[in-house]
């Protein structure tokens, strides 16, 4: 049979009667391929034809062909044909028809069947705007993209029936080609993927790779599952990143998703955690574009339907900018429970918003805009009032407009401590707040609360914070500082505060402070009395603290008493200085052993040595003194008493006199320099003539052991010093016991 003829044949005409070919004409067969009609390169595919049961043979036609492509014989049990293609090209690909052939004669030709190859172009790139998550009923657009410059572009539903769309490209923003597919309404009751392809208008049957499957995530009502990150909001480049979906309802299955990104959710089965359901995403290593804001959703096996949304999780990829802001904080870094404090975030470069972060913390970054100031581009975050829940570590990052989820570098971690949480602990020095250079000393916090540690630290000097466990006694908890050999570094305030490790920046409220001042750094200065180191009840004495160096503050201590401090001014006269301590009425209480020490402004807790000591003793009121005279007096009541006493008193009278001329010293005026580094010992004699007195006497001052006697001569009582001298001169009256 020639060619011509068996194209007539195919088209079921004939050279006989026409009429009678036209009765004969059979119904027409159908066509299929499988696997479908849309086959990757090189792969098999078996197109099918079935007719009736009367026909004996099939024929296929392939469009563009003038000969038939193949012909075969009906298989049993007679109603249908198959023609296999073992590896599919794009010589392949094109519409086919099919005939069959009959008693009666050929049928009429098929439905066509376009047979399309695939893998022959780069694939596209599929995603769906806004997102790939649609609430049940909503409408989303698919957009199929590709940077070769497709005439068309193709979108297949999967599914039973495939379904496709054709759409002519158009330039895309960012360059390239692409077509836009409308999609809805969109409902639970069906799967939602979808694969897109491109192809060129000569050639439409032969197609690019597919792209990614789609598939759209239909949300519903059901309870919304949680999303958090292990590593918190902030992550850097390179490092792990896990974002844990959870839920309290039984899914079999989570999806997440990223805001804009028009991807695919990702999705995983099941996690069984802690009673939960939940899954774990990785996304490692952390990349820029992992920044961005999440979502996942839970869904059942048994439905199509997913969850509502997780509340967003944004995260914020840090590092990218190259820019590294500064932090810090006022009025400090310890704040107590109820002020304000203020965050101040600040760069030289030119940012729109900054972001505080809180280590550890959940909840995302605050964020603010930049304003500019001072040449500087900055924020103020403020917190009040300041609770518990502010204690931790910050630090803060810049960001732009244009890539708001890519971050700065961070800002150096600044420690907020919010202390006042508990009670103030007690702190004290042992031996004592003066400490002579190069000894030990020992601080010693306590508390009636059982902390689990505590803190110390010197005011001004955050770095050098020492941290110790708290050890318990007597339903307390103690801690002690060791420090030594102090040097001038040591010196200054301290405090201690408590604290529970499970809230290592919960403080405690401070102690007390405790001064500790190092002796020792500077020559010693001299300590004398006026009148004298012996008064009575009631009198004022002023010790009177000099040295040769200027000194600008003079400090008077007693011993055993170490929170008894005195300080003065100092007073400067040429190289030298000196300071005026007044005490006094005196009291028994303010007798005892005293030192002075100086010290200069810029180091107000280094001291100089301590002078040598000086003792103030107080005696009684004249009422009960054991104050004695050579002559009676109205008070005496029986001078015979007197007359009993006489011959020890003089011979006690007798050795005092001795002693005193044999340690007399003459002091000099005040101008005279060497006096300035003479100082009094405990129970030293001294005696003055009075050069003022027209009848010179001598008046006679000393004391013994605990008891003091006076001789009076005949000094009248007019030539004693109303006001305390201005000289170098010392007087001690005798007084009672």
């Amino acid at each position: 049979m020639t060619p011509a003829l068996t194209a007539l044949l195919c088209l079921g005409l004939s050279v006989g009667p026409r009429t009678r070919v036209q009765a004969e004409i059979l119904p027409k067969p159908t066509i299929w391929a499988e696997p479908g009609s849309v086959i990757p390169w090189r792969t098999s595919v078996t197109i099918w034809c079935q007719g009736s049961l009367e026909a004996q043979e099939y024929r296929l036609h392939k469009e563009g062909n003038s000969e038939t492509w193949d012909r075969q014989k009906t298989l049993e049990p007679g109603d249908k044909a198959k023609f296999s293609i073992r590896y599919m090209t794009d010589v392949y690909a094109g519409q086919y028809l099919c005939y069959c052939l009959s008693p009666t004669g050929w049928s009429e030709p098929s439905d066509p069947l376009e047979l399309v190859v695939t893998g022959l172009h780069d694939k596209p790139r599929l995603i769906a705007t806004p997102s790939p998550v649609v609430t049940s009923g909503g409408n989303v657009t698919l957009q199929c993209g590709s940077w070769v410059g497709f005439h068309r572009f193709i979108l297949m539903k999967e599914g039973e029936r495939q379904t496709s769309w054709t759409r002519d490209s158009q330039p895309a923003p960012s360059g390239g080609s692409q077509a836009l597919f409308p999609v809805g309404p969109v409902t639970p009751s069906l799967r939602w993927t979808f694969r897109c392809y491109g192809c060129y208008s000569n050639t439409p049957q032969v197609w690019s790779y597919p792209s990614d499957p789609l598939e759209l995530v239909v949300s519903g009502v059901s309870g919304k599952p949680s999303l958090l990150s292990q590593q918190g909001p902030v992550v850097t480049s390179g490092q792990s990143l896990t974002l844990q979906c959870r839920s309290d309802v039984g899914y079999d299955r989570f999806a997440l998703s990223k805001e804009g990104a028009g991807d695919p959710p990702r999705r995983l089965g099941r996690q069984p955690h802690a009673g939960l359901s939940g899954a774990n995403f990785d996304l490692d290593p952390v990349r820029p574009s992992h920044g961005g804001r999440y979502t996942c959703y839970g869904g059942q096996n048994l439905s199509s339907e997913w969850s509502a949304p997780s509340d967003p999780l944004d995260i914020l990829v840090a590092g990218q900018l190259p820019d590294t802001p500064s932090l810090s904080v006022q009025p400090g870094p310890t704040v107590t429970s109820g002020e304000n404090v203020t965050l101040l975030c600040q760069s030289s470069r030119s940012v729109d918003t900054f972001l505080l972060s809180k280590e550890g913390a959940a909840d995302p970054p605050l964020r603010l805009r930049s304003k500019h100031r001072a040449g500087q581009h900055q924020a103020e975050f403020s917190m009040s009032p300041v609770t518990s829940a502010h204690e931790g570590t910050y630090r803060c990052y810049g960001s732009v407009s244009t890539s708001p989820y890519v971050l700065s570098q961070p800002s150096d971690p600044l420690e907020l401590l919010v202390i006042g949480i508990y009670r103030k602990p007690s702190l004290l020095a042992q031996p004592g707040p003066l400490v002579k250079s190069g000894r030990n000393v020992t601080l010693h916090c306590c508390s009636e609360i059982v902390f689990e540690s505590f803190i110390l630290q010197r005011e001004g000097v955050s770095k050098d914070t020492l941290y110790l466990a708290g050890q318990r006694h007597l339903g307390g908890s103690y801690a002690n500082f060791s420090m030594g050999p102090v040097t001038a570094a040591h010196a200054g305030t301290y405090r201690c505060f408590g604290s529970l490790n499970h809230s290592s920046h919960e403080w405690s409220a401070p102690s007390g402070p405790l001064d500790i001042m190092i002796t020792g750094l500077h020559q010693k200065p001299s300590l004398w009395a006026q009148p004298g180191t012996v008064m009575r009840s009631g009198e004022n004495v002023t010790l009177s603290c000099c040295s040769e160096s200027s000194f600008d503050v003079y400090h008077l201590s007693r011993d055993g008493q170490p929170h008894e401090l005195w300080l003065a001014k100092g007073q400067r006269h040429g190289g030298a200085s000196w300071a005026d301590f007044t005490l006094g009425p005196a009291h028994p209480a303010l007798g005892g052993t005293y030192r002075c020490y100086g010290s200069f402004n810029p180091s107000p807790c280094e001291w100089s040595g301590p002078s040598d000591p000086l003792y103030l003793s107080v005696t009684g009121n004249s009422s009960n003194s054991c104050f004695l005279s050579t002559k009676p007096t109205p008070q005496t009541g029986n001078p015979g008493h007197l007359h009993v006493l006489a011959g020890p008193l003089v011979a006690i009278i007798f050795l005092a006199v001795l002693l005193f001329f044999l340690t007399r010293q003459w002091c000099p005026a005040k101008e005279n320099a060497a006096i300035m580094n003479r100082e009094p010992e405990v129970d030293r004699t001294v005696s003055r003539e009075d050069p003022q007195a027209e009848d010179p006497q001598e008046v006679i001052y000393t004391q013994l052991d605990h008891c003091i006697f006076m001789q009076e001569k005949t000094t009248p009582t007019s030539w004693r010093p109303k006001e305390p001298l201005h000289d170098d001169s010392v007087y001690m009256e005798l007084a009672t016991c």
